[in-house]
Formats: structure tokens, sequence, C-alpha cells
């Protein structure tokens, strides 16, 4: 089930952010980089965000986390977040569909590093096209996509 989280609770803050350490510390892996700026988001940077956060529940955890930028004409998928226990089980899939169904927008963006595969997958199997490629200062080649309607 697909739920609306409400970030600014400090209990829900916390889970968030456990959530993404453990993620994105297996990304950050995959990337081959020690220095991921994902990794040091702080429990204070999630209960400021005016961001959306969904959160896929199953057995009790927050499975997967989707985090959502909303502008007038645009929605960009901030951040999406799998519990490395629950990999490869469509949790990734059904946060992209509920993101897709129930945002209305002229533009859908997200960014990735370009190794992480999994991820470019998922994206494509949803109709994102490739847009840009480009260097971070933390020797991360990033990949950005878009759905334009």
């Amino acid at each position: 089930m697909i739920k609306k989280l409400h970030q600014t609770e400090i209990e829900v803050a916390k889970a968030i952010h456990s959530v993404f350490q453990l993620s994105y510390a297996v990304e950050a892996k995959l990337l081959e980089v020690e220095d991921f700026p994902p990794l040091k988001r702080s429990i204070p940077d999630f209960t400021n965000s005016s961001t959306d956060f969904y959160a896929y529940e199953q057995n009790n955890d927050f499975a997967g986390i989707i985090e959502i930028d909303k502008e007038a004409e645009s929605i960009h998928i901030q951040s999406l977040v799998v519990l490395p226990k629950y990999f490869r089980q469509g949790i990734g899939s059904q946060l992209v569909q509920f993101v897709l169904a129930n945002y209305d927008a002229q533009c859908y963006s997200v960014e990735t590093g370009l190794p992480n595969i999994p991820a470019i997958q998922l994206y494509k199997r949803f109709g994102f096209i490739e847009t840009k490629q480009w260097d971070t200062d933390h020797g991360v080649r990033k990949i950005r996509f878009e759905i334009i309607k």
C-alpha cells in the first residue's frame, strides 16, 4: 500500500532517513563513490523539506519511498529508494506508476548515476527519455530523463 508521509513529524523523518541511508549506501557502492551527497542528508533536512514523500508499506516497513518536487508545470522525482531487502520486487515500479497516475504535469523528470543500470532500466520502462548527461563535483556521471506530455 502506498501512503503519503508527513515528514515534519520527527518519527516519520527518522524512518525516511533510515531507508535513505540503507538504500543510498548500496547505490554509493554501485557508483563507486565515497563522498555521496544523498548520504549526508540529516533528519532536519527531511523535517524541513517542502517536497512530497510517499511510502510503499510492506511487513510494517517503509519498503520504498519516493520523494516528489512539484512545480507549476513539472514533477521531479527527487529520490526513489527501496530498502535493500525488498530489491527486485517491483516496489520502485509501483512508486513511479503512482506518481505518473496521481500527479498531473507537462513534464516529469528524474536523475540517477549513469552506472545505476537498474534505475535506468526502470525509468525507460515508463517511457522516460534521456535528455542530458554530466559529471558532478563528486565524481559521479549523472543522467537525466524526462517524459514530456
